[in-house]
Parts: structure tokens; C-alpha cells; sequence
């Protein structure tokens, strides 16, 4: 590991982890931030963190609007609009996920899997809604990043991308895959059904239904899917009949055309 400007080995990767933990604060629900508020969730002094705030807002990141007081900056528009503009599935995918979430009146979510090839990568949800939702909430609502062996997004990208567990692959309930080898049944099963299903995996009483979106040449591009209290599952054929109109209109739009049926 190359020694940072100021020779403490890592410091530069702590400073940048640090900022985007202090991003990641700010949602929907959370506009705005005063600095002392802050300070108390992120357990930091706030003289640290008031120099760290200023410096995002010299690079145009956040923004202050008013004593203490920040919001994120135009420039993470200015970010997030490349972004947009260089995955032209996006915008047709994120409304599909909002008529899914309409229609079913659960949380819909698109999931992407990020890491190189042979490793179990990161699993991260780009997009959710619950416009509609008439249940309770359900595990990771708000999480960027989930467990990719635990939910069924990420089961159906590890399968269709062939690739292996999270090694360790952490335990969060009873039901948590570990097992490689019954993992490698698992990923055949999803493979050969076209979607993934799982319940109680992450969390007792959370379930999770997903298929995959393609691209033009039959690439996965992303997982669509609902997450849903555990007893909802019942109507698993309704909601997976629902999800694979919504990938098809997707992919038709993208230029993928589905291979018939096998007779």
C-alpha cells in the first residue's frame, strides 16, 4: 500500500471513505444536515467535521444554506447526469420499477452487481420506490450496498454472471446460504427458472422476489424485483408474472428479443 501525502499508509482511502459515509447521510428524508446534528450521528468532534464539510463544499459536492447548514451541491448532478447518460437502460428500467411498485404496492428496487469477474462482487441497489406500499417496512430499505447472498437480486446476478459465494459469506439468519456446494444447486435452479426467490435469508420475516433486465445482445444488465413481508410470498406467480412483463418491455425497448420457449 502506497504511503499517503502526509506518509500514514491509508489515510487518503480513510479520508475518501469518511466523505461518503458523510454523503450518504443525505436522502430523501434527510435534505438537509446542521453540522452539530451531524457530529452526533457520525460520532465525530465537530471541528473535524466542520473542515471536512467546508471542503466539500469548496469542490462543489455540498452546498451551505445557512449558519452550520448544508445540502449536496450541483455538482452531483453534474456527476449523476454523466452517469445517466452512459446507460441509456436506465431511464426505461427505473420506470418500469415505478410501475412495479405501483401495480404491486410493495418495494420495488433495480439492483447492479459491481466488482471484476471470479469474485462474488458488490451488490448494489441504484434505484427503489414505493410509491403505493400498503405493508411494512422490510430490511435495507435505505442500504446502498446489500448482501448479494442474501437477497434475491443478488442471488440471480451471482447466478446468471456464474459467480461464488461472498468467502466468508456472513450469516444473518438461520436461513443464510453459506454452503458453496449447495450454492452451486441453487444457482442452476435460478438459472434454469429465470428469476431467484428468498425468505427470512437477510432478515426473519423479509422475503424477495427478482429477475433479470437485458440488454440488445442478452447481457444482464440489472435485477428487477420486489421485496415483501415473508407471507406475501403466496402470491409468488402473480408478482413474478408481473415482473417479467415489466423486463420484457424493458428489453424490447433496448432491442432484446427473447428466445421462444423450448416445445
Amino acid at each position: 500500500m502506497k504511503p499517503s501525502r502526509n506518509g500514514t499508509p491509508g489515510a487518503g482511502r480513510g479520508t475518501v471513505a469518511a466523505a461518503v459515509r458523510l454523503l450518504e447521510l443525505f436522502d430523501a428524508d434527510h435534505t438537509e444536515w446542521h453540522l452539530s446534528d451531524l457530529a452526533r450521528t457520525l460520532g465525530r468532534p465537530t471541528s473535524t467535521l466542520h473542515e471536512q464539510l467546508e471542503a466539500l463544499t469548496d469542490t462543489g459536492l455540498l452546498t451551505r444554506v445557512g449558519r452550520g447548514r448544508y445540502r449536496l451541491g450541483w455538482r452531483l448532478l453534474k456527476l449523476s447526469s454523466a452517469l445517466y447518460g452512459s446507460l441509456p437502460w436506465y431511464a426505461p428500467a427505473h420506470a418500469a420499477m415505478e410501475r412495479v411498485a405501483r401495480g404491486t404496492h410493495l418495494l420495488a428496487f433495480l439492483c447492479v452487481l459491481d466488482g471484476p469477474p471470479g469474485e462474488s462482487g458488490r451488490l448494489l441497489c441504484v434505484a427503489r420506490s414505493v410509491q403505493g406500499r400498503d405493508g411494512p417496512p422490510v430490511a435495507g430499505e435505505l442500504d446502498f450496498e446489500l448482501p448479494a447472498h442474501a437477497t434475491a437480486s443478488g442471488k440471480l446476478l451471482l447466478a446468471l454472471a456464474g459467480r461464488p459465494l461472498p468467502s466468508p459469506a456472513p450469516v444473518y439468519t438461520a436461513q443464510t446460504l453459506t454452503d458453496p456446494a449447495v450454492w452451486e444447486t441453487g444457482a442452476a435452479a435460478i438459472r434454469h427458472a429465470g428469476h431467484a426467490e428468498t425468505a427470512d435469508e437477510w432478515a426473519v420475516g423479509t422475503g424477495g422476489l427478482a429477475v433479470p433486465l437485458r440488454g440488445a445482445g442478452g447481457e444482464v444488465l440489472a435485477a428487477l424485483g420486489v421485496s415483501l413481508p415473508t407471507a406475501r410470498l403466496r402470491g409468488r406467480e402473480t408478482l413474478l408474472a408481473t415482473l417479467h412483463a415489466a423486463a420484457a418491455e424493458v428489453e424490447w425497448e433496448l432491442g432484446y428479443r427473447r428466445p421462444p420457449p423450448p416445445r
